[in-house]
């Protein structure tokens, strides 16, 4: 079947998570390309930031992605600052958490699931009108390649993100035979601030490393920008693509778990670790 083409380039964008990393990456290119972008966050700093350096038209709201009403609300004002067709609907805010099952906090995965799937839920249900009235665009959902495989001390996030995956493919579906269309996004290690907020009360490996250790061992894995990133998020938008992987890692990830459904994870632990030990030596050279 042929893909639908959606042109994003000058044309209206709703964007969440848009303070930093990913989201700021998808502001910053659409609006460099012509599009009125309303963004939404809930660190007001870092959405003052973002809108500064846009060069076209922005509308800014401070917004708990986890309160539906506040989102019914932002997209009742996103439909009265449009100027034109919406043309996508990004819900890409997230947090992340750290710990094994045995240890988790309840309130910590509660945190984390009110977010990154609840989140994705309310932004939908919120805007997802405005593009069924119109006849046209396409809701962009954030899973990831823990979306994709279950990863050990990452319990709460895979969960979240296998339910934003399942959730956007439903929504698919039912939006056959419409101008309106969903789609995931699954990025790999990106250079983002999420693993320096994430919620770690210990090393869930029991290595004894601290919070930051960890994020800085994140992070050196993360081979890809935001930048880059949100160009390849828009180029498979943009080209009718039903799910999109964010970097090489992310293609691996895609094809280790159609190959090897219940055994990847020993494949991506070999690579994993080949990783940090260049990493490593990288840093003493």
């Amino acid at each position: 079947m042929p893909r639908t083409r959606r042109p994003l380039s000058g044309h209206p964008v709703m964007i969440t998570g848009a303070a930093s990393g990913i989201g700021r990456g998808l502001a910053q290119l659409l609006s460099r390309r012509g599009s009125p972008v309303a963004i939404a966050d809930i660190d007001e700093s870092g959405l003052k930031q973002t809108a500064a350096s846009l060069s076209g038209p922005v509308l800014t709201r401070v917004l708990d992605v986890s309160d539906a009403g506040a989102q019914l609300a932002f997209a009742a004002e996103v439909r009265d600052w449009l100027t034109a067709p919406l043309a996508a609907v990004f819900n890409n805010a997230g947090v992340a958490v750290a710990s094994s099952v045995l240890d988790a906090v309840p309130e910590d995965d509660e945190w984390l699931r009110r977010i990154n799937f609840d989140g994705v839920v309310n932004g939908t249900r919120a805007f997802l009108p405005i593009l069924v009235e119109q006849d046209l665009g396409v809701i962009v959902n954030t899973s990831s390649v823990y979306g994709l495989a279950g990863v050990p001390y990452h319990s709460a996030y895979c969960a979240a993100k296998f339910g934003v995956r399942g959730f956007t493919d439903a929504l698919r579906q039912e939006l056959r035979g419409t101008g309106v269309s969903a789609v995931n996004v699954h990025p790999g290690g990106i250079a983002t601030n999420i693993a320096r907020n994430a919620r770690v009360r210990k090393d869930p490996e029991g290595l004894g490393r601290t919070p930051e250790q960890l994020a800085a061992e994140f992070e050196a894995l993360a081979k890809t920008s935001p930048e880059k990133a949100a160009e390849i998020i828009c180029r498979g938008v943009e080209r009718g693509k039903a799910r999109i992987m964010v970097g090489p890692d992310a293609y691996v990830f895609d094809v280790l778990t159609r190959v090897a459904p219940t055994h990847y994870y020993d494949v991506i632990a070999v690579l994993q670790r080949r990783l940090e030990a260049r990493a490593r030596a990288g840093a003493t050279t």
